[in-house]
């Protein structure tokens, strides 16, 4: 059985080696942590040769250091890899959106700079399903993927509570991400669910039915969270464990009158959807549950609350004014902070030694993790009947579910557990033997490598279940590419009037190359007059395709076509189609050419060459005439695009990313749209039937001034840079 290397994408959150900030803000919470333990584990499977996690590079003096490191070695088998895109700055994750296909082009460079094609990917959230699917369409690397949330319930939740679809569309960007969940569900090989229940949330969108799922609980380190009568066997740990019990216990009682009571815990972000307020109203409103125990509640971590973003400081605002209202001081403590990594199994069996109990009132929760990381210490809940603790409690028999919005409810249950010493056993010890059988890690990482090599299996690794790219051959993006050879179609490689000169033979070569060199055609033509030419000259399929003057890129890979979309990304900027249009409208000897010679990237005219005046254009472009490359060709073409695109830059851009020096890129080509593929250290080849723009050239020492026409001068420019003998 082929060991598997996995790759994880989790993009937005703080992901370290050390000290996660889980409840640093709404987007640190069960996710960062499931993802990190699920690579922590999945590392250790005998099966798994190497983890990978990637997410975004973060260089911001306001957080730590370790997330601005590429490369995070966690263990011999697992690491953390940072591939920067939209600056430097920690972003929320609504703002990561627009920079996804830059984050794409990143981690196919990295992975093959590195040698790390992985055999699967796992995307979590939908940004990082969106990166999967292009991944695995360039890569033709199969993925499942977890949603952690979906975007279509949120949004509906927020038109419920009154806000207008232009303001949460502006916030949340829920058109792209819905649309990226979509592409997930149609691509995906499965989708990890946590509970069965959580396959139904899926059902609104569209490709539902393409969808595979597999309900895989989430697990939990079983080795840290033990019952509260666990004593640690090693002397430096206990003693490690005794002291932070003490910082947890004088954290906690500083706010209490009588510390020793039992206490009624909360662990959980400030949002508003978790329903802490509801649990203030009920302790406050019963006299008698004030007597029986004390309320703690770890609402996140907090500096400065009115630093602190609206949502959160508005929910703890509220906390704060109803333990107020209800005058709990003394008998409710809300801690501004907790070391998530090593203090929060401490704080779940400092409750159960209190004899205590633990409450999520959640108005939906997903799974339910701290459900099962309190029971496993040993400690009862009351949680919420609403999604997976209903399928969790009665596996585990370790606490009682509740309507989260039912007062009444919850003060029965809250009291049957605190006063009931039988009951509270009866609880505590039935979750601490059940989560283990049930929810561990090891149980949850064995069943998923067993349902990526059947996977695997089934496709025997190759052709992607419903992508359609059965002649993908991956092989031929992973190998080690020396040299890369770029030619012009038009007046290059192929001139009719002269009956083609040296095409044949030139075929031959290309055909007959080694692994070690990569062929990509260049060309004025969009894609489907490239297709053309190819089919009917029955030309070998070239790696890459530069087309519509250098503002598309393509990988070829059988006889599929892939955009390259982080090439798309990188000229978007600074590029207004519509304005240089309408200015264009005023030059009387500019024609626009069919809708088909356009794309969004490229505006294309026919132009009169006895009345191109240059300063003309330049002078109605107006000020942004400096963000736009005019290319005339042939003499009747003319095409404005990107400063930033070109054949030139085209070619440097999949160098980068495909790490070919550019030293040992040779072009050739024919006209003054092909001008830029020779600047820098890339060597040019300039055929003998050169349009005028390159009359004046003559042979240096990077560019070759061929004597013969079309293929035949491609040969010899060949020849000359020893290529080919």
């Amino acid at each position: 059985m082929t060991k598997l290397r996995i790759s994880l994408i989790n993009i937005h959150g703080l992901l370290k080696g050390s000290g996660l900030e889980i409840g640093r803000d709404a987007d640190n919470g069960g996710q960062t942590k499931y993802v990190y333990e699920l690579a922590e584990f999945l590392s250790q499977h005998e099966n798994v040769e190497h983890v990978h996690v990637f997410t975004r590079l973060i260089d911001d003096p306001n957080l730590s250091p370790e997330y601005a490191v590429p490369i995070e070695i966690i263990n011999d088998k697992l690491d953390i890899r940072r591939i920067p895109f939209l600056g430097k700055k920690y972003k929320a994750k609504e703002q990561l959106w627009d920079g996804l296909d830059t984050f794409v082009n990143g981690i196919v460079q990295h992975i093959k700079l590195h040698d790390i094609f992985p055999n699967w990917i796992h995307s979590h959230y939908g940004d990082a399903g969106y990166v999967a699917s292009e991944l695995s369409t360039i890569l033709n690397i199969p993925f499942a993927h977890t949603g952690h949330s979906l975007g279509f319930h949120k949004k509906n939740k927020l038109l419920e509570s009154g806000l207008n679809e232009e303001e949460i569309e502006k916030k949340y960007k829920f058109k792209q991400r819905i649309a990226a969940e979509e592409k997930t569900l149609e691509l995906s090989e499965f989708i990890v669910t946590s509970t069965e229940q959580e396959i139904e949330t899926y059902k609104p969108y569209k490709n539902f039915e393409l969808g595979k799922y597999h309900a895989i609980s989430p697990g939990i380190d079983t080795s840290k969270f033990v019952p509260y009568y666990h004593r640690e066997q090693d002397s430096d740990k206990q003693m490690e464990e005794e002291q932070r019990k003490y910082w947890v216990a004088e954290t906690i009682s500083k706010f209490l009158i009588n510390p020793h009571k039992p206490f009624i815990l909360a662990l959980s972000r400030p949002d508003r959807h978790k329903n802490l307020h509801t649990l203030i109203e009920v302790y406050g409103k019963d006299k008698e549950l004030q007597s029986i125990a004390n309320l703690v509640i770890f609402a996140g971590i907090r500096k400065d609350i009115s630093k602190m973003p609206e949502s959160e400081k508005d929910v703890l605002t509220d906390l704060l004014l109803l333990m107020d209202k209800y005058d709990l001081y003394g008998k409710m403590a809300i801690p501004k902070k907790h070391d998530v990594e090593n203090e929060v199994s401490i704080i779940y069996r400092y409750a159960a030694e209190k004899r205590g109990v633990f409450v999520n009132l959640a108005l939906h929760e997903n799974f339910g993790l701290t459900v099962i990381e309190s029971a496993s210490s040993g400690l009862p809940v009351v949680v919420t009947k609403n999604g997976g603790p209903s399928e969790i409690i009665p596996t585990c028999q370790n606490g009682e579910l509740v309507n989260p919005l039912d007062e009444n409810e919850i003060k029965k249950a809250l009291r049957n557990i605190l006063t009931n010493e039988n009951q509270w056993k009866y609880y505590s010890n039935n979750g601490a033997i059940n989560i283990q059988k049930h929810y561990s890690w090891l149980s949850h990482v064995n069943q998923y490598v067993d349902l990526v090599n059947e996977n695997l299996s089934l496709s025997s690794g190759s052709g992607i279940k419903k992508q359609h790219y059965p002649n993908i051959n991956i092989e031929r993006l992973k190998r080690k590419v020396e040299h890369l050879f770029v030619s012009d179609i038009d007046g290059t490689l192929i001139e009719p009037k002269l009956n083609n000169p040296g095409l044949k033979e030139l075929k031959e070569h290309l055909i007959n190359r080694t692994d070690k060199m990569a062929f990509a055609l260049a060309s004025g033509r969009n894609l489907a007059l490239v297709k053309q030419v190819i089919e009917e000259e029955q030309f070998p399929l070239p790696d890459f395709i530069i087309c519509s003057v250098g503002t598309e890129i393509y990988y070829t890979n059988g006889k599929d076509y892939i955009l390259d979309k982080g090439w798309a990304k990188f000229l978007a900027g600074r590029w207004k189609r519509e304005d240089i249009v309408s200015r264009l409208q005023e030059v009387p000897w500019l024609r626009l050419q069919e809708e088909e010679a356009q794309n969004p990237y490229k505006i294309s005219y026919y132009y009169d060459k006895e009345k191109y005046d240059h300063e003309q254009l330049i002078r109605v472009l107006g000020a942004g005439w400096y963000k736009v490359n005019i290319i005339p060709s042939h003499g009747e073409f003319l095409d404005f695009i990107p400063k930033r695109a070109s054949k030139g830059n085209a070619i440097k851009f999949l160098c980068r990313k495909w790490s070919i020096p550019l030293s040992n890129v040779i072009a050739a080509g024919d006209s003054g749209n092909d001008i830029d593929m020779f600047r820098g250290a890339v060597k040019g080849i300039i055929v003998g039937n050169r349009s005028v723009e390159l009359a004046n050239y003559e042979t240096t020492k990077s560019i070759y001034v061929a004597k013969d026409a079309a293929s035949s001068g491609i040969l010899e420019g060949l020849k000359h840079y020893k290529i080919i003998k």
